[in-house]
């Protein structure tokens, strides 16, 4: 077992080994609040609050590599958190001299909500490079398939014909609206910097002229947005990482939904790459599952529920909460994990995914040309006045469906419409509306 076993992912394929694994492990936490330590450090020597010289000891003492996570996790229950464990032990590493500016002014809420927007702000990189990827393929799959026509389905029936070009245009558009949600969050995260009830009294206690001027000084050391004010009861940084990362697990999920759908063996329109993605089972050799979509469809399910508790957290009493910063953590984190993971899941999904045209195409037979009988109500009702064509059509339904004939076998023998040119009315790939003008509109969007 090592003392980072909390991201080997034994139970949680769907982002074991990925990028943003590592980015929130316990060891990147403890970066985090080392960076966030030693970034006060140094905005305090850069305002003249601290001498050169510690700045420097800090810098050099805040490495990860030189502290026990497992260590400072079973003394983190005294306090109530991981911070006063490492402050003390942080001190002892920085020695007499400068030791004493360690942490100073600060409280532990400063640290922790700091160091949690430098681990969301590491571990969203991946998850925006994974979801440029998915785009890229995406759109590739559009523009590939623009016209090529399969049953539209809805309430789990065959309604018109549609495309899946449009239909891919679609994911991709639900994966751009999770790309721009999350580079906005991403580039406004803040650091946290108020003291003990967040008025920054502290700071002037310790000499600081202009403690106003440091929060900016320290959000500029760590490449966070400077807050407006301390946010210690103020949650909308949190708020808004639930938002993007659940948005994002859904739009992910309607991609993942789809080809599960669309995957099944009576269906095959479409499938996961064998290599890249389909996975056997342990006990039927000819299964290939769509592991892929399996997994982004389970982080999905999840992410409300975990984005749930941090809104939940939004209510915080007084200056600084007992219990709503703390439940924070681990939702958060489970969140930026599966949306990691998914993130990747998807991009390998689609960078895969294999079309069968043709399925598609018989696909559109099965209702035995019944799935264009709206074109036909509309064609056929000047011909024919409204109400005879839709009683002529729904008369015709019922014989397709109990004689096992076409609607065009039928149409064709109906006196009323003799001399009436049916032509392509009856072709369903003929019915495709607007899909490939608004597969193009779709594909302008960058």
């Amino acid at each position: 077992m090592t003392a980072d076993d909390d991201g080997t992912g034994l139970l949680a394929p769907g982002w074991a080994g990925s990028a943003t694994a590592s980015a929130t492990s316990d060891t990147a936490f403890l970066r985090a609040l080392l960076d966030a330590e030693a970034a006060l450090t140094r905005a305090q020597a850069a305002l003249g609050q601290a001498p050169a010289g510690a700045a420097t000891a800090v810098t050099g003492a805040a490495d990860a590599g030189r502290f026990d996570v497992r260590e400072l996790a079973g003394r983190a229950r005294a306090g109530g958190n991981p911070v006063i464990p490492l402050v003390a032990e942080l001190t002892k590493a920085v020695g007499a001299e400068y030791g004493p500016y360690v942490h100073q002014g600060a409280t532990s809420q400063d640290i922790m909500d700091t160091a949690t927007m430098l681990v969301a702000v590491r571990a969203l990189e991946p998850v925006l490079a994974d979801l440029a990827r998915t785009e890229r393929a995406l759109a590739r799959l559009a523009a590939d398939h623009r016209d090529t026509a399969l049953p539209g389905r809805t309430l789990t029936q065959h309604a018109v014909p549609t495309t899946f070009g449009l239909k891919a245009a679609g994911w991709r558009s639900l994966v751009l609206d999770a790309r721009d949600r999350v580079t906005a969050v991403r580039g406004s995260l803040p650091a946290q910097l108020g003291g003990a009830a967040g008025t920054l009294a502290a700071f002037g206690a310790y000499g600081v002229q202009e403690p106003l001027s440091l929060p900016g000084a320290y959000a500029r050391e760590l490449g966070l947005r400077e807050p407006v004010l301390p946010w210690h009861t103020l949650r909308t940084p949190v708020a808004d990482l639930a938002g993007c990362l659940a948005f994002t697990a859904g739009a992910l999920g309607k991609l993942a939904a789809d080809v599960l759908v669309l995957s099944r063996t009576e269906i095959a329109e479409i499938a996961e790459d064998a290599e890249g993605g389909g996975g056997g089972s342990s006990a039927m050799p000819h299964k290939a599952n769509p592991v892929r979509a399996t997994l982004i469809a389970a982080a999905a399910r999840r992410a409300p529920q975990l984005a749930a508790v941090l809104y939940g957290a939004l209510a915080a009493e007084d200056e600084r909460p007992a219990g709503a910063w703390h439940a924070e953590w681990e939702p958060l984190r489970d969140l930026l994990r599966l949306v990691g993971g998914a993130a990747r899941d998807a991009a390998e999904l689609a960078g895969g995914l294999r079309v069968f045209p043709e399925r598609m195409r018989d696909h559109l037979g099965l209702t035995q040309g019944l799935i264009v009988s709206e074109r036909l109500s509309a064609e056929l009702a000047p011909v024919l006045g409204r109400a005879r064509a839709r009683e002529l059509l729904t008369e015709l339904a019922r014989r397709t469906h109990a004689e096992g004939r076409t609607l065009a076998e039928l149409l064709s023998e109906q006196p009323e419409l003799r001399g009436v040119d049916l032509g392509d009315l009856t072709d369903p790939a003929r019915y495709t509306g607007s899909a490939g003008a608004l597969t193009d509109r779709a594909l302008e969007r960058r």
